[in-house]
């Protein structure tokens, strides 16, 4: 079985989708406590040793990841 081959013809007539200009907060924060809790948490963690790091940055990753989902859920 193999797989299908796409028409090139048919991605000559994509545009480019414009480009959108993304600006970060001046204090690095987004607004949204449980994502500015994470940045908090991220940049601390540097200052831990690597064994510490890991679990920070496992604890901020569980909170971005929820915070996702209940913005999909939304």
């Amino acid at each position: 079985m193999t797989a299908p081959v796409p028409n090139p013809a048919m991605f000559a007539r994509m545009q480019p989708a414009e480009p959108v200009e993304l600006a970060a907060p001046a204090d690095g924060l987004s607004g949204h406590p449980a994502v500015d809790a994470a940045i908090r948490s991220m940049t601390n963690a540097a200052d831990l040793s690597p064994a510490d790091q890991i679990a920070e940055y496992e604890a901020a990753y569980r909170t971005l990841r929820e915070t996702l989902a209940t913005i999909d859920q939304a």
